[in-house]
């Protein structure tokens, strides 16, 4: 959707189980020499300052990663996901948050390559300027991202790890990520999957996790992150989840440590909860 800019949203508790699981994935496929790449359906901007107009407008970012900026407990998995957001901040004020592709690109080495794809012209264009230093490793597409799927897969590292994350503002977004991600599972079956979508009161968001589910993948993890009540009209998201194939075999212990403590740190009232369930072979 054209209208939609991630840059309201940008540091928000979505974008925290986001990518924090992200960040817990990478480092994991970093753990071997082989390269891996490392696909973004939906890249957004790269990297937003949080003091701009846009993010300024919500600030959703204070009730997200501004709840663990300062935070002196942190589990041990969690600290992966903010040591790479405070690459972006080296003066210690929490200014700017790194989206997906930027947050990726910290845990990139040197043969490792990023493929991002973003629809909106005007984020496309920045997305290409903040990486015109590394057309090496970074190839950006001003183009869909759910159809553009089959031409970046199987890669040629034949490692991947792809993010699959639409704004859900269109209906028809919960078909097409169900139908894309069925897609990218034939063509490479042995790919890491994330698939994130907001919890809401609507129907469509309360059926995607089945019809995930029946694509019948063998190793899978499915995360829900509640920090609110739903509100009793039915609107606003009160959560997010992440449907994820292929896994790392780490994650579901490392999940379970860290999610709890997230909850209380991000939870809004007595309805923040977590659920976690996986099947990794």
């Amino acid at each position: 959707m054209l209208s939609y800019r991630h840059a309201f949203h940008a540091g928000n508790h979505a974008d925290v189980l986001k990518h924090f699981v992200l960040a817990e994935t990478l480092a994991y496929y970093r753990q071997k020499d082989k390269p891996w790449t490392y696909v973004d359906t939906h890249a957004g901007a790269g990297c937003y300052a949080l003091e701009s107009e846009v993010a300024g407008k919500t600030a959703e970012f204070v009730d997200g990663i501004g709840r663990l900026w300062e935070r002196d407990d942190l589990p041990a998995a969690l600290t992966a996901y903010r040591d790479a957001v405070r690459q972006f901040n080296p003066g210690g004020r929490l200014l700017f948050y790194p989206g997906s592709p930027a947050l990726a690109m910290t845990f990139a080495r040197e043969n490792d390559a990023l493929q991002l794809f973003e629809l909106h012209p005007a984020d496309a264009q920045t997305l290409q300027k903040t990486f015109a230093d590394e057309t090496r490793r970074v190839r950006v597409y001003a183009a869909d991202g759910l159809a553009g799927l089959k031409r970046v897969l199987p890669p040629a590292s034949r490692r991947a790890v792809t993010l699959i994350d639409p704004s859900y503002e269109v209906k028809d977004d919960y078909r097409r990520v169900v139908d894309a991600l069925a897609a990218a599972l034939r063509r490479f079956a042995t790919g890491c999957y994330l698939l994130w979508y907001p919890l809401l009161a609507r129907a469509e968001s309360r059926r995607l996790p089945d019809k995930l589910a029946a694509l019948g993948a063998g190793s899978w993890l499915h995360v829900r992150l509640r920090v609110r009540q739903p509100s009793a009209d039915g609107f606003g998201m009160f959560g997010s989840g992440l449907y994820m194939v292929n896994p790392p075999w780490v994650l579901p212990e490392r999940l379970a440590a860290a999610l709890p403590w997230l909850v209380k740190a991000l939870g809004v009232d007595d309805g923040a909860g977590f659920e976690l369930d996986h099947f990794v072979e």
